[in-house]
């Protein structure tokens, strides 16, 4: 059986409101404050992912410290910028890398300059 990538929908409201210790209420207050798109099923069911499921986690993690829902917007919106960036420089790294390589190999074919 294949591993299924996290950001697979898979769960319903009332499961992922469950594992984010949650109510479906909050869920769907979230959504329409724009911290959560969860995808939806051809008849329009909210389907949840691993990875919206732990958005869930870090949303309830941050009310618990006291972070009103706009606050909560803003952290995550720059947690998902970091991440963003992050991912940018992690792949302008492994082009460099493969640039390097590719001159390396160059060079050892074609011998001393």
């Amino acid at each position: 059986m294949a591993a299924r990538d996290s950001a697979t929908p898979v769960y319903g409201i009332a499961v992922a409101a469950q594992l984010a210790d949650m109510n479906a209420a909050s869920l769907r207050l979230l959504e329409q404050k724009g911290l959560l798109t969860p995808a939806r099923s051809e008849g329009g069911t909210r389907r949840y992912s691993d990875d919206d499921v732990a958005r869930l986690q870090r949303v309830a993690l941050l009310r618990d410290e006291g972070m009103n829902i706009a606050g909560i917007g803003r952290v995550l919106a720059l947690e998902d910028e970091n991440e963003g960036l992050r991912d940018e420089l992690e792949a302008e790294r492994a082009e460099s890398a493969e640039l390097r390589r590719r001159a390396a190999d160059r060079r050892e074919k074609t011998g001393p300059a």
